[in-house]
């Protein structure tokens, strides 16, 4: 199992219009890209988290290069984001 966590700088009146863009990307992440196996939204004060998990590292690697993330949420999201997005990948053990 591996969790690909992307933290997103937006500003809270910005905040449910990314959440829009979240559900309308989420069914299709799991439908559609290889091992995919869950996709959270986590909202704080200070700002938001995706924390999408797989079955492998390699698949959530490979996820950030799909047409999907992409061409679709990366291009969505970016009249909401005040910075570049902090991307992690984790491995659990």
């Amino acid at each position: 199992m591996a969790y690909l966590q992307i933290t997103l700088d937006i500003s809270e009146q910005n905040r449910a219009a990314a959440a829009g863009v979240y559900q309308k990307y989420k069914a299709p992440f799991l439908k559609d890209i290889d091992g995919a196996v869950s996709k959270e939204l986590l909202v704080r004060k200070e700002g938001v988290q995706v924390l999408h998990g797989f079955r492998t590292e390699q698949q959530a690697t490979a996820y950030l290069s799909t047409d999907l993330f992409v061409q679709d949420v990366v291009e969505a999201l970016k009249p909401y984001l005040n910075s570049a997005p902090e991307i992690r990948i984790y491995s659990v053990v």
